[in-house]
């Protein structure tokens, strides 16, 4: 039987793939291209890594798994949840809390129990699954750190790589975070890579690549192409080279490879807690890169209706998202209107979903064209990329698949696929 790797390439956007393809600047992609149906998909909202790869993960959007944002407002607990929009973000929401948020509780606690994860859904059936260092990764296997002094266990899938911070087996990869800006963290996973393959190690692996993502905020989507698409490249080419070369990698292995969302250039910043500083005693802002959730506190004096209204104007702001009643409600250019009115990629479904969550909001922002807005430590990307709205720039991304039968239309179409997939080589 055939087995399956998936490959995410965080923040490769359509344009970066179609051009490394073309060029053959990436031949280990170019390699795999030639060999597979070529499309695209669209992202969740808002396109932001921690929803994203939970819904890859799981094949749902955000309203099912319960993952809103990079960082968000837990009501229970009336503290601010921060997954790492930048270092300054973690040290202002407290440093140890929100390292363990990231690392433990977004699979422990923030995900949902009501939805499964492809590995736990593939190793229920007795096939044995991998993950190198996918944030979305809970399973049922117990993993101690690696540090000796940390001792809070995760739970993960039978194989399982995580940034050298977990690992199920010794590969003697370099570690992953000596040297980010330099792209460790996809040499640490083309080590993990290699060596699973060399072993066959897997039926399902999950090979997350986080590199391009991080150079397309410091340079720009197109910029990273400069940067790190060589390494993208050279990571992708560790898992053929171990196999023996492209046709033997493919005559054991299927393939899934695409992004978790796009990235847009950024040019100008906004701090949207300041646009409304009337509400400050009612609601809290949770913003970050281009995407915003403002909840009502308990009491609040205010309605999502009248946050959508004080943002009128604003130029950082391109549309707004509420719920009345069961309608959802987009306002734009001073305006309510209807969602389905919207121009962006599969708005309707996406924008639900978003607001069904049980820990969004009650209002949504998404960024206009060319703007961010500044994170909890005031930091941001201009000059660089972004991604989380709604415009397609930030909601497009490159699928490829080889020797998969069905189609990705959504990256929440992906678990059902891996699941479909491996089910049928069984049979």
């Amino acid at each position: 039987m055939k087995k399956l790797i998936l490959i995410i390439v965080d923040g490769m956007t359509p344009a970066t793939f179609e051009r490394a393809v073309e060029s053959r600047r990436a031949p280990a992609l170019a390699d795999l291209a030639r060999h597979g149906r070529y499309g695209t998909a669209t992202s969740v909202f808002p396109s932001l890594t921690p929803v994203c790869l939970s819904s890859i993960a799981t094949g749902t959007g955000p309203d099912q798994h319960h993952i809103p944002h990079l960082v968000w407002w837990h009501r229970a607990e009336r503290r601010i949840i921060e997954y790492g929009s930048s270092f300054a973000a973690l040290r202002a929401a407290g440093m140890a809390q929100s390292i363990t948020d990231t690392i433990y509780n977004m699979n422990q606690q923030h995900l949902s129990t009501d939805v499964s994860t492809m590995y736990e859904s593939l190793e229920s059936q007795g096939l044995t699954t991998a993950a190198v260092n996918i944030t979305c990764y809970r399973g049922g296997t117990k993993y101690l750190p690696t540090l000796p002094w940390v001792t809070k266990p995760a739970y993960g899938p039978k194989r399982f790589f995580y940034y050298s911070l977990f690992e199920s087996d010794h590969t003697g990869a370099p570690l992953a975070v000596r040297n980010r800006a330099a792209g460790s963290t996809d040499v640490y996973a083309a080590a993990v890579g290699r060596w699973l393959v060399t072993r066959d190690g897997f039926d399902f692996l999950a090979y997350y690549l986080s590199d391009f993502d991080y150079a397309s905020h410091a340079h720009g989507p197109s910029g990273a192409e400069d940067v790190a698409l060589a390494r993208v490249d050279d990571a992708i080419r560790a898992l053929l080279d171990a196999a023996g070369g492209v046709d033997e990698f493919l005559d054991r292995y299927d393939v899934i490879l695409l992004a978790d969302h796009g990235q847009t250039q950024v040019r100008e910043v906004a701090q949207l807690e300041t646009e409304l500083t009337r509400f400050t005693d009612s609601v809290v802002v949770c913003a970050s890169n281009r995407a915003a959730q403002i909840y009502l506190l308990p009491g609040a004096r205010a309605d999502a209706a009248e946050l959508a209204r004080a943002l009128d104007g604003v130029p950082s702001v391109e549309v707004t998202l509420r719920l009345e009643g069961d309608e959802i409600v987009a306002r734009r250019d001073g305006a309510d209107g209807r969602v389905d009115a919207l121009e962006h990629p599969d708005a309707a479904r996406r924008v639900r979903a978003a607001l069904a969550n049980p820990n969004a909001g009650e209002l949504l922002v998404s960024a206009a064209d060319g703007w961010e807005f500044a994170d909890l430590g005031g930091r941001h990307h201009a000059g660089g990329g972004s991604h989380g709205s709604l415009l397609a720039g930030d909601s497009i991304v490159p699928v490829l698949t080889i020797g998969v039968d069905s189609t990705i239309d959504r990256i929440t179409d992906v678990a059902p696929a891996a699941l479909a997939q491996l089910a049928a080589v069984r049979t």
